[in-house]
């Protein structure tokens, strides 16, 4: 193990924060179970004072074709496993496409797009040591309940990678921005969206310093230069609470955000 001091407004997609020590678990270490594991920071807000932070080494990120089987390291990139799915011709990944990440953290949200989802691939995942099957881990819409770090994954796999699927899937992102951000900042309630009664309650496009409800689409929360943790919170909560007046409906975050209680 060794400790890295990165610099979550560079690191983070959002680009907010701070600099932070974080522990890097390489091959063999005993992972700890009192830290919070990052991978890239792409869903994440961290908080100036975060709780005790880690995350995986480059010895976690590899991929490899056995037994009509795909095993892929947990601190692997969804833009190399796409890459490596057409590449290969294999079916299924094709909403991996624009979709940032690790695959640690794209197991853990279960990430996808409408119903294409991570888990709908999934055979097995590696938490430390042990294998778990796809059917013994509770799971559905943006969460998974995973009781320790994912190291690795082993997909089931269909050839026949569809290159039409992934211009598809670019047109159902045409109407995201392009500022930083953390993608979906809430989940869909039941029969709802979130960026509908973000913009029903008047708040699409409010901007808290360089912090803002995007005017391109209200559930994604943006960073127009210089955003500030504080800021992005106060929207965060502006949004939770007004919906929750107005509509009675409880908001909950997609985005994690890493304070320390």
């Amino acid at each position: 193990m060794k400790i890295k001091t990165i610099n979550f407004k560079k690191f983070s997609s959002i680009k907010v924060g701070t600099l932070i020590d974080v522990l890097i678990i390489e091959r063999d270490d005993n992972i700890p179970t009192d830290r919070f594991i990052i991978g890239g920071a792409n869903n994440l807000l961290v908080s100036p004072n975060p709780p005790p932070l880690m995350m995986l080494s480059k010895d976690y990120d590899y991929i490899k074709l056995e037994d009509n089987r795909l095993i892929i390291g947990g601190a692997t990139k969804s833009g190399k496993i796409f890459s490596f799915v057409k590449k290969h011709n294999i079916a299924g990944f094709e909403f991996l496409s624009k979709l940032p990440g690790t695959l640690g953290g794209l197991v853990a949200m279960n990430a996808g797009l409408k119903d294409r989802e991570i888990f709908n691939l999934i055979y097995s995942v590696k938490i430390g040591d042990n294998y778990i099957l796809k059917d013994d881990i509770d799971y559905g819409y943006r969460y998974a309940r995973l009781d320790g770090v994912v190291t690795e994954v082993i997909f089931d796999i269909k050839y026949g990678f569809d290159s039409s699927e992934v211009e598809i899937l670019k047109s159902m992102r045409a109407n995201q921005p392009s500022n930083p951000s953390a993608g979906s900042a809430f989940k869909n309630p039941i029969g709802d969206y979130a960026g509908r009664l973000i913009d029903e309650i008047g708040l699409k496009g409010m901007r808290v310093g360089d912090m803002a409800w995007s005017d391109i689409h209200a559930n994604f929360l943006v960073n127009l230069g210089d955003g500030k943790y504080e800021d992005a919170i106060y929207l965060i909560n502006e949004a939770k609470g007004r919906i929750k007046d107005k509509f009675n409906i409880e908001l909950q975050e997609e985005i994690l955000i890493l304070e320390k209680r």
